[in-house]
């Protein structure tokens, strides 16, 4: 018999099936053959890709046994995504017609096994339930194919900031900041490194609910310990600079410095750190919230990666003289861009020693939240947008040069003009 590989808490696989790329390797082909016969006669369907490990879908709580495929059991409606892990479906039940999202996961480019990605993100979503958590209602397998099925969101944060007239009001700004700290909050709680938060896995609804999505990055952490771990992690605009200096020890600041910039943009419409590449984004972060010596981040002189890209010339900080006012040109003034608790709440986020950003938790007690304006109403007008605002939207409305979005029969409709209020 093969030595199947076993896989720990945050999926990682062990044992002599596993290789070096953490990717399922098979053991013995004729084993194969039969493992897979009998998971066609276990799950009811005719065929599954020799892609797909029988004994992988046990592992991650596989919980159907019956013979429904998404094609019977949902209506496609439009793609809302797609990406390495491969594409998103907005689809409706033909039973309840509740809406949900259909995550169908790329297995030709895995021809030694399972994505160790979707591994992650399936076996972390079975265990995270919380109101912040976009929710994972069941899994399932379709000639060859395996499908996430998950609760839908009307939009994500990319989406709805590249919307043509939409803008969101401080409030509504602080009730959906003040949502991703409890999510983050939440999840570092339970020991869980994100590792990739950004815009577009920031799902919202209609109701103005905010939910983190997508932990194919996410990684189990030990707490009060450190560990080393891959600093290719993390959408390079969203990347803390530790992690750009070559830092492989780290833990739930990395995430905080996401938020931190994920914040910001809510009141510049759109990322401030945006550099093309690894040198052009330490560049850019300089800039903005000057150099770093050992004065302010004892440690820096530490990362690999330190002595090979250390600022040429000091540069000061420059955060508050950029983002404190704004002028506004209809009335030739200055105006305020945020409130002082946003601002020393974002300098907090943004500080380029790790260890000198607050925690998820530790956020939410700033005076931003507690001392500040109190009225953190969701972001009601949500409502009024017709459509759906996606980044996948997004990207190919900027194409067609057209204000485009997905509407509930998955046709583009042109934005109308409530979208534009």
């Amino acid at each position: 018999m093969p030595t199947w590989p076993r896989y720990s808490y945050d999926g990682l696989p062990t044992g002599p099936a596993a290789d070096r790329n953490n990717t399922v390797v098979a053991a013995d082909s004729q084993a194969n053959v039969r493992v897979q016969s009998d998971a066609c006669h276990t799950l009811g369907v005719d065929n599954i890709s020799p892609n797909i490990n029988l004994n992988v879908l046990k592992n991650i709580g596989y919980p159907v046994k019956a013979s429904d495929e998404p094609t019977e059991k949902y209506e496609k409606i439009g793609q809302v995504g797609e990406g390495t892990y491969g594409k998103v479906y907005k689809a409706r039940s033909k039973v309840t017609g509740e809406l949900v999202a259909l995550k169908r996961i790329r297995m030709e480019s895995e021809k030694e096994g399972f994505p160790i990605t979707a591994m992650r993100e399936i076996k972390l979503l079975q265990k995270l339930r919380h109101k912040r958590i976009v929710q994972l209602s069941e899994i399932m397998v379709s000639k060859g194919s395996v499908y996430m099925v998950l609760e839908y969101m009307d939009h994500d944060l990319t989406g709805v900031l590249g919307h043509p007239e939409f803008r969101f009001e401080p409030a509504q700004a602080k009730s959906l900041i003040k949502q991703m700290l409890e999510g983050v909050a939440f999840l570092h709680h339970m020991g869980v490194l994100h590792r990739d938060i950004k815009g577009s896995n920031l799902l919202l609804n209609k109701k103005g609910e905010l939910k983190i999505a997508d932990f194919g990055l996410a990684r189990i952490f030990q707490k009060r310990r450190t560990h080393d771990y891959t600093n290719r992690v993390i959408t390079l605009w969203y990347r803390p600079p530790e992690l750009l200096l070559g830092a492989t020890a780290y833990g739930p600041a990395v995430d905080m410095w996401s938020v931190g910039c994920i914040m910001l943009e809510f009141f510049t419409g759109k990322p401030v750190f945006n550099g093309s590449d690894e040198i052009s984004q330490l560049e850019i972060i300089y800039k903005i919230m000057g150099t770093p010596d050992e004065t302010i981040w004892p440690t820096v002189v530490d990362l690999p990666w330190w002595e090979l890209m250390r600022p040429k010339q000091p540069l000061p900080a420059k955060f508050r003289e950029l983002f404190a006012r704004y002028v506004d040109y209809e009335v030739l003034q200055q105006c305020f861009l945020m409130s002082d608790g946003a601002l020393e709440l974002l300098e907090a986020l943004l500080a380029l020693d790790p260890s000198k950003r607050p925690s998820a938790s530790d956020a939410l007690k700033f005076p931003y939240f507690v001392a500040e304006s109190l009225d953190t109403g969701s972001p009601a007008n949500l409502l009024e947008i017709t459509g759906d605002w996606h980044e996948y939207e997004s990207k190919r409305k900027r194409k067609s040069g057209t204000s485009s979005a997905l509407n509930g029969n998955g046709d583009v409709k042109k934005a109308s003009v409530t979208d534009k209020r």
